[in-house]
């Protein structure tokens, strides 16, 4: 069983019969329910394509943060082979939120930045919920001068409601990490690659997700802030935070229409959780596309990294 959403509440119900009857069939205490099962199972996919067909932005927020969306683990699990895990910033210490490091994807070296939320309560708690600290982006940006210096590509699978926001944190130069990481990626003379596989939150998400290109998944969000603290802010009221998901245009559509993004990759029907292996493989053909795309272009990535991003300034 899914953990449904509550928009999601018809397709529950249907589910929740669907699964009564199997039971009951299994158990032998039904007569033969196979017709009223194949009903039920045809009137969900139409209830879910139909809750699916025209999300609002802060449905899209609601399907982001799902807890059972395949996370950066499941990605480097699923698309990496040979993954060596690095740690430590050679300054403060290891952050957990930031996993990072060198792998080969589909037979070519390249490093893996992401940002894992965790699946359950321990590997959450592990992970600080995705939310970096200091020392995380200090990594990044030590691991992101080693594939400079050794001609190695960089993959960043952002996923991060923000960067952590504790007394800690601000003291050890928040702010100041998350510049000089955004820095790196702008300064990477190797091509770079982001995908926004849920949340892109703030600062948090930016200072790993200054590539080359850019994607996101279909129901993936990037902001400058959370919807709440949009709310927060503006009107001093958090319950207007669905106000503010539309109003800051944080979806893949409109950061496409804006060109923001560069593509979006499509999700199963129901969201990635429903089909997380069609998802995660969807994204590494992407990808393997793209570094082909790149492969012998003669492309000056720092300076087409550069004049990207002045055209969105320019444009907006």
């Amino acid at each position: 069983m899914y953990n449904y959403l509550d928009f999601e509440k018809p397709v529950a119900d249907l589910e929740g019969k669907i699964l009564e009857l199997k039971k009951l069939a299994e158990n032998g205490e039904a007569v033969d329910v196979g017709d009223e099962i194949q009903r039920l199972e045809k009137r969900s996919r139409d209830a879910l394509r139909d809750a699916y067909k025209a999300l609002t932005p802060w449905q899209k927020v609601q399907v982001a943060r799902h807890p059972d969306r395949p996370h950066c683990l499941d990605y480097i699990n699923g698309l990496f082979s040979d993954f060596t895990l690095l740690a430590g910033d050679r300054n403060f210490g290891e952050d957990n939120a930031m996993v990072s490091g060198f792998a080969r994807f589909r037979g070519e070296p390249v490093l893996v930045l992401g940002q894992e939320k965790g699946s359950d309560t321990k590997s959450r708690l592990k992970h600080n919920f995705g939310s970096v600290r200091p020392e995380g982006y200090r990594k990044a940006v030590r691991l992101m001068e080693m594939a400079d210096r050794f001609q190695i590509p960089v993959v960043m699978l952002v996923d991060t409601a923000g960067a952590y926001p504790g007394v800690g944190a601000e003291e050890r130069g928040q702010a100041e990490a998350i510049a000089r990481s955004t820095s790196a990626c702008l300064g990477l003379k190797v091509p770079s690659i982001a995908v926004v596989i849920g949340e892109g939150g703030s600062g948090g998400a930016i200072a790993i997700a200054t590539a080359n290109r850019v994607f996101m998944l279909e129901h993936a969000i990037y902001s400058v802030i959370s919807p709440e603290g949009a709310a927060s802010i503006l009107w001093r009221d958090t319950t207007r935070s669905k106000d503010a998901a539309t109003n800051m245009k944080i979806t893949a559509q409109d950061l496409l229409n804006l060109k923001i993004i560069d593509q979006i990759i499509d999700e199963p029907l129901g969201g990635a959780h429903r089909n997380a292996e069609a998802v995660i493989s969807a994204t590494g053909d992407l990808i393997a596309k793209t570094f082909k795309e790149f492969a012998g272009s003669g492309i000056d990535f720092r300076e087409q990294r550069r004049e990207k991003y002045l055209a969105i300034g320019r444009s907006l």
